[in-house]
């Protein structure tokens, strides 16, 4: 079905088809109320026939939303139109991981692979404390932007999915490549589930395989459940010991000699880049036995009929049949569960058997109105006109689409009203003016002028890389809306360009690390920041999101704190003040003999101390007196402590003798004031 131009809830213009999976159908589109543009996802409609599904859906999918994090999708809105029931995200640019994996057609890069898988751990920590578990981490649920940042998306959405609409048919959600043991024995599942669905993707991400694969999904299962997987160092020798270690604890079958939670697997994964061969990964020896095997319903029932008809053509019976045979209690549950399928079967056929008379819904998309009109009033159905759109597919006055859609063989009740979207034509639109612009900005000129752009590249020796050169067709030409305008690009002299990451509060061996992968040549200053950690990147010299050559050097400045440093402050009092005489007391009985009127002044008025007071950067660290004739004074109060230059005064009675900038780096551990 074709959704281009289709409103959702009076919000959201569907514009284009943008990817496709198992569960949903995703569109780029435009909010109207927020003027900004968003990935809208489509449920099929399979997974909208269950009553309990839409509960849960709505639940799992609003708990989702509450998610705030770099490292996840933000959800925006969850909502329905008709029979569409839809999730509003953030639009991201960006490759599925599992699109790189295919495209490098072999292993990834350790250090690029743990830093991802750090990234969803992260994801993975935060939803887990808010008690969300993911269900479905796997490549294709991954996206890695532009800039080289990991988004995960689906969060909840697999619980709403497994726990209603997928059991019921007696199988179970998911990737079964990704599966955890207990996740494909249809057991309990929880954060370590979705931890050892993380050691699948590293596995992938560092092999380019996955641990565990065979021709059918229950023969995968099976395995993840029996087998132990080969050490992904087998396959790839350049994988660093303790990444292999991280990767073959989060495979543990028996959850408690898993990652307990993401927190752990996060330290191990953040250590693993600075200790890539460290032996610190906890890796208890254990033996496991074969767990139990979750089976469907469906399975079994074949197997039996495959099992009679061999009986009947002398063929050696089953011998899964017979041991179910042999095991009454196994026996009997699968009877329950027949049984209840087959009562539920007689119950809706009752239900069917009494409901008023039902009719075929008509397919009205491309029909006339007059058309359609005539043929729901045939069919005793109800027109009404939704609203009215441009669209490129139909011309003015044919139906684009209608609620409930066409399904062949699907009906519903007379009377029941059939809503339709009209078309009014192609839209027309002019050409804005792209030449000078940069590829972002003749983008958004694009979006709003309703046509799209094909880029090629080209080398220019006169214009900038990034920007526009020329356009083919020219400005203010009248063109369809949708219409694709090719326009030429500049990349500069030919020199690769590259997008600068932010590696802020990065620790210096990372940051550098993935500075240089990006091609960029990295020097190191430093700088001290006493709110923020030692070690981490304070700015960098080139921000980012910036395009840069190949090759250019880049500048960080990382926090070196600056060590506290003690020297002790020695006062030489002799020397500053002068000192005094110890033969003054002998002077004493000359002075007596002498006449009365002599102006010797009296040994015994000598003053022998001075108060000392010493301040530093301001601040008083000793006020006593001290004898004149001390030549290396120190109490063992005056010491200093602290970083750089202090500034150190020495008063002699209340009189400044004395003033130095002290070094405490330089000083050797001592002053002495003379």
């Amino acid at each position: 079905m074709d959704l281009k131009g289709r409103l959702l809830g009076n919000r959201y213009e569907i514009i284009e088809k943008i990817g496709s999976g198992g569960m949903a159908t995703v569109y780029k589109a435009k909010c109207h109320v927020l003027n900004r543009y968003v990935a809208v996802k489509i449920l099929r409609d399979e997974f909208t026939t269950d009553e309990e599904f839409i509960k849960r859906f709505e639940v799992e999918a609003q708990s989702a939303a509450s998610i705030t994090h770099p490292n996840i999708v933000s959800v925006y809105d969850v909502g329905v139109d008709g029979n569409l029931y839809y999730i509003v995200m953030e639009l991201i640019k960006g490759k599925t991981l599992k699109e790189i994996i295919v495209e490098e057609k072999g292993p990834l890069p350790w250090k690029w692979s743990v830093n991802i898988a750090t990234q969803i751990a992260s994801a993975l920590e935060i939803a887990h404390k808010n008690h969300i578990i993911h269900r479905d981490i796997k490549p294709h649920n991954i996206i890695i932007t532009e800039d080289g940042v990991a988004k995960v998306t689906d969060f909840g959405i697999a619980k709403a999915v497994s726990n209603s609409t997928i059991t019921a048919f007696g199988t179970t959600i998911g990737s079964v490549h990704y599966f955890s043991p207990e996740h494909a024995r249809g057991g309990f599942t929880d954060e370590k589930s979705d931890l050892y669905s993380l050691g699948v993707v590293m596995y992938e991400m560092l092999t380019g395989k996955v641990p565990f694969d065979a021709d059918t999904p229950v023969s995968i299962a099976l395995k993840h459940m029996q087998e132990d997987p080969k050490p992904p160092i087998e396959l790839n020798p350049n994988i660093p010991s303790a990444v292999n270690d991280i990767i073959m604890k989060a495979l543990r079958k028996d959850t408690n000699l898993r990652y307990q939670n993401a927190t752990a697997m996060l330290l191990d994964l953040k250590r693993a880049l600075k200790e890539p061969n460290g032996d610190f990964v906890d890796d208890n020896d254990y033996t496991e036995d074969f767990p139990t095997q979750r089976i469907s319903t469906i399975d079994i029932e074949n197997e039996r009929i495959a099992s009679n008809r061999a009986q009947k053509n002398g063929k050696k019976p089953n011998k899964f049949l017979e041991f179910i045979k042999n095991h009454k209690a196994l026996s009997a549950i699968i009877g329950l569960i027949l049984l209840f399928i087959i009562t539920i079967g007689t119950t809706i056929g009752i239900s069917n058997a009494t409901r008023p008379k039902d009719v075929a819904i008509p397919n009205l998309v491309g029909k006339t109105v007059d058309e359609a009109k005539k043929i729901l009033e045939e069919n005793k159905l109800t027109y009404v006109e939704e609203e009215s759109t441009y669209n490129t597919e139909y011309e003015a006055g044919q139906i684009i689409s209608q609620t409930p859609p066409f399904v062949e063989g699907r009906k519903i009740k007379q009377k029941t009203e059939v809503k339709v979207v009209v078309s009014l034509g192609t839209e027309k639109t002019k050409v804005p003016k792209l030449k000078g612009l940069t590829k972002q900005e003749a983008e958004d000129a694009a979006d709003e002028a309703k046509i799209k752009l094909e880029f090629v590249e080209e080398i220019s020796k006169t214009v900038e890389a990034g920007i526009i050169i020329k356009q083919e067709v020219d400005t203010d030409t009248e063109v369809n809306a949708g219409d694709t305008v090719k326009v030429y690009i500049s990349i500069g002299t030919g020199i690769k360009q590259v997008v600068v990451s932010s590696v802020l509060y990065q620790e210096e061996a990372t940051a550098k690390q993935n500075l240089e992968d990006l091609g960029l040549k990295v020097t190191v200053e430093y700088g001290e920041d006493k709110t923020r950690g030692n070690g981490v990147v304070l700015k960098q010299s080139i921000s980012s999101g910036e395009k840069v050559d190949e090759g250019t050097a880049i500048t960080i400045t990382v926090n070196k704190l600056a060590e506290k440093k003690t020297a002790t402050i020695y006062v030489n009092m002799k020397s500053i003040t002068g000192g005094y005489s110890e033969d003054a007391d002998e002077n004493k009985d000359d002075n007596e003999n002498k006449n009365e009127t002599t102006s010797s002044k009296p040994a015994s008025s000598v003053k022998k101390t001075a108060k000392l007071r010493i301040e530093a950067n301001g601040e008083t660290i000793y006020n006593k007196d001290v004898d004149k004739n001390e030549t290396k004074f120190n109490t063992g109060n005056n010491k200093l402590t602290g970083t750089g230059v202090v500034t150190v005064k020495v008063y002699i009675d209340d009189v400044k003798e004395k003033e130095a900038d002290l070094d405490l780096n330089t000083i050797n551990g001592s002053y002495t004031f003379e």
